[in-house]
């Protein structure tokens, strides 16, 4: 029997005591992890989800933490002011093995459904001595605010400058004008 199963963006096709490594999940080792993204079920009948397999399930045992392999990166520039960028990354990845693959009743066993590490709520308060506790989403919304009235005061510019050109385009027609009357005022007397 084998299931497809989709977890970190990614679709795995296991069999029971398969080993293998997926996208980080939010589980240390030794815990039990049930993946209830089932797309299809195979064996004796094969189940096609629209898009999951209603009730199906399959059960794993989270073995370890891992990274993988480092991938680098680089930039060559051929001016010396920023010649070269050299980066490095490991993607954090959990090693599973698949312990039991269920056609039904998934959703009454007990075990915790399998998270990604994405999408975790981020505690953004710092606090040291009792004085000195901060609360970032406070500092967040100050920086946005100071943005908000720099943006402000930038649009106000522009539009004193665009209030001076127009002021400067009507000075220029009056003086166009004063010049159109001057010259026929010649132009009569002669």
């Amino acid at each position: 029997m084998f299931a497809v199963i989709e977890t970190g963006g990614k679709q795995y096709k296991v069999q029971k005591d398969d080993v293998i490594t997926v996208e980080k999940l939010n589980a240390s080792g030794g815990e039990k992890v049930q993946f209830n993204s089932v797309l299809l079920t195979g064996g004796e009948k094969t189940q096609i989800g629209n898009p999951h397999v209603k009730g199906a399930g399959v059960q794993a045992l989270v073995l370890e933490q891992l990274k993988s392999k480092k991938v680098v990166s680089f930039v060559k520039r051929r001016r010396k002011s920023s010649s070269k960028t050299k980066k490095g990354h490991r993607q954090q990845l959990t090693l599973i093995k698949i312990t039991e693959i269920l056609n039904t009743g998934a959703e009454k066993t007990n075990i915790a459904e399998a998270v990604s590490g994405k999408g975790l709520e981020i505690n953004y308060s710092i606090s040291g001595n009792k004085n000195t506790s901060i609360n970032l989403k406070s500092v967040v919304k100050s920086a946005d605010k100071k943005a908000l009235e720099k943006n402000k005061t930038s649009t106000e510019k522009k539009e004193v400058k665009k209030k001076v050109a127009s002021a400067e385009k009507k000075e220029l027609k009056n003086d166009a004008k004063s010049i159109k009357k001057t010259v026929t005022k010649k132009t009569a007397k002669d």
